[in-house]
């Protein structure tokens, strides 16, 4: 362990009592309860977490498909709109993390602050949207080494992951931290790297094209497609930001929750801004928007990934070569972070009563046992790449979760509205409060309507694929079947454990249990910490 490592845990939150009668209870609603998971992730692991964890398939193979559709134009904009939508849920969770760091972050704090039922829905939810994406992940990387040896069957590296997978959870949360951190150095050189060759690219300093400007957002246009197009986009952005509210998740096995959490939050804009949006922005520069090779990438294509395909144009030989290995490096990471996510998902709904008693264990060395288990069996659905008819099949269990992001997103904001309000109901005082977002309230409010218009654009986008599409019934379900899944899972609770109430009161909702409140002594006047409205956005981002 570095010295920084020791250092942090020395200066962890301890778990003593704080101020007056709030005192860090257990847990609210826990009826199963497991043993402590470990505090083992250190504030180097949070922060490479936020700012490269994420980073995968979804930018730089998905990304190709979304400059096809819509243009580089609706590119830019459709993820900046989500990026921005993903900014103001990061403050609401970063602020929620260091009051309530327990276990199952967002969807605790959905049953805890705005209903038990659409908690239960939003946890299984996003568990399956990760028990799902893991095989798809697994099939990504090994369609990869495609782009070197196509003659393998995929099945042999679909299993050679599996296995590396397996390794990994050998050494519980500090295995995924170390391996996040390594592999998001990586990304994040790599989009370092390709932002300073894009513009070498761009201004003719290499490949027989000369200088190239603007040329592409005037010839084919900065624009595909119509509103067809730019709605589209919406649907890869959130692929490729699904995994930035893992920060709040890992809040629970933090050794420094008030110190690593609210950093990491504020590097999110970074993240969206450096390496989503300015090399979305370059590689629209340099690869025309019309290529008929982008239509080609999607899902685990890397052979046909923008930013592949930016460099061969370029005529720059073997960089092709290194970035699909980092692509593969990407997606074995978000693999990663695929058995982080529902693993941990899965125990806090187990605990609470909402999924089968037995995920609730957790073994001496704080590994979700059971929950790690079930995550690897259906790790071996992805076996069904080489069989018949396996591609359709798949592509249907993915359906079952395609809204996830979007409506965990848009509880994150709600969860932190209804959290903010009760707060004020019951008379507490906003001093006591770690860390609190720079827009408070508004900012999640902004949030939670922009995530109603990316749901409204995707539903669109679902019925109408392109200008001339008539609306399929196939085609709908595919990328919105995820909306009734949550709506049938919502249902179910509310008819299992006959709750009938919509919401929970706001005078009945428990601030005390699990909290960690600042004490009177450590109280800052929160117009002296956050001034005026320039201030706090300074504040946000820094």
């Amino acid at each position: 362990m570095s010295d920084s490592d020791i250092k942090e845990k020395d200066v962890s939150v301890s778990p003593v009592p704080y101020a007056g009668s709030h005192h860090r209870d257990e847990e609210v609603g826990i009826v199963h309860k497991g043993a402590a998971l470990k505090t083992d992730l250190q504030g180097r692991h949070m922060q490479m977490i936020a700012v490269g964890g994420a980073i995968g398939a979804g930018l730089f193979i998905g990304s190709g498909g979304a400059l096809y559709s819509g243009g580089p134009a609706a590119l830019i904009i459709g993820y900046l709109i989500v990026g921005v939508m993903l900014l103001f849920t990061m403050q609401a969770l970063g602020e929620l993390a260091v009051m309530y760091p327990v276990n199952g972050a967002f969807y605790t704090y959905v049953v805890r602050f705005v209903d038990p039922a659409w908690g239960f829905a939003m946890g299984w939810e996003y568990a399956l949207s990760w028990l799902t994406v893991l095989p798809f992940e697994l099939i990504a990387a090994s369609a990869t080494i495609g782009f070197w040896r196509d003659d393998l069957p995929a099945a042999i590296w679909v299993a050679t992951f599996l296995v590396l997978l397996i390794a990994i959870q050998f050494f519980g949360v500090r295995g995924y931290g170390e391996v996040e951190f390594v592999l998001s150095i990586i990304k994040i050189a790599a989009c370092i790297g390709f932002i300073i060759l894009g513009i070498v690219i761009n201004v003719g300093g290499v490949g027989d094209r000369g200088y190239l400007g603007a040329k592409y957002w005037h010839d084919p246009g900065a624009f595909q497609n119509g509103f067809n197009g730019f709605a589209g986009v919406f649907v890869v952005a959130a692929f490729s930001f699904a995994g930035t509210e893992l920060v709040g998740l890992a809040a629970a096995e933090s050794a420094n929750p008030r110190k690593s959490i609210p950093l990491a939050a504020k590097q999110v804009f970074f993240r969206i801004f450096f390496f989503y949006v300015v090399n979305l922005f370059i590689l629209g520069l340099i690869l025309r928007s019309d290529d008929p090779r982008l239509e080609h990438a999607s899902g685990a294509n890397s052979r046909y990934s923008p930013f592949v395909l930016a460099i061969q144009d370029a005529g720059i030989q073997a960089l092709p070569s290194i970035f699909n290995v980092v692509i593969t490096l990407s997606v074995i990471s978000v693999a990663n972070s695929c058995a982080f996510g529902s693993t941990r998902t899965m125990q806090a709904l187990a605990e609470r009563g909402m999924a089968p008693a037995f995920l609730s264990y957790v073994d001496k060395k704080g590994r979700p046992l059971w929950c790690i288990i079930v995550q690897l069996v259906f790790g071996l659905l992805g076996f069904v790449a080489d069989a018949p008819k396996g591609g359709d099949a798949f592509g249907w269990l993915l359906a079952l979760s395609g809204l996830a992001n979007f409506f965990v997103w848009g509880s994150c904001c709600l969860a932190h509205i209804r959290f903010r309000m009760a707060w004020k109901v019951q008379g507490r005082d906003m001093r006591e409060i770690p860390y609190r977002a720079p827009l408070g309230i508004w900012g999640s409010a902004i949030g939670f309507f922009l995530v109603c218009v990316c749901l409204i654009a995707t539903f669109y986008n679902a019925l109408y694929p392109n200008p001339h599409a008539q609306p399929d019934a196939e085609t709908f379900f595919g990328s919105y079947l995820g909306a009734f899944v949550a709506l049938s899972l919502y249902l179910f609770w509310k008819v299992y454990s006959r709750q009938w109430k919509m919401y929970i009161k706001l005078a009945d909702i428990d601030l005390v249990s699990g909290s960690r409140p600042l004490e009177p002594s450590e109280f800052v006047d929160p117009e002296v910490k956050q001034g005026n409205w320039a201030m706090r956005i300074v504040r946000t981002l820094f």
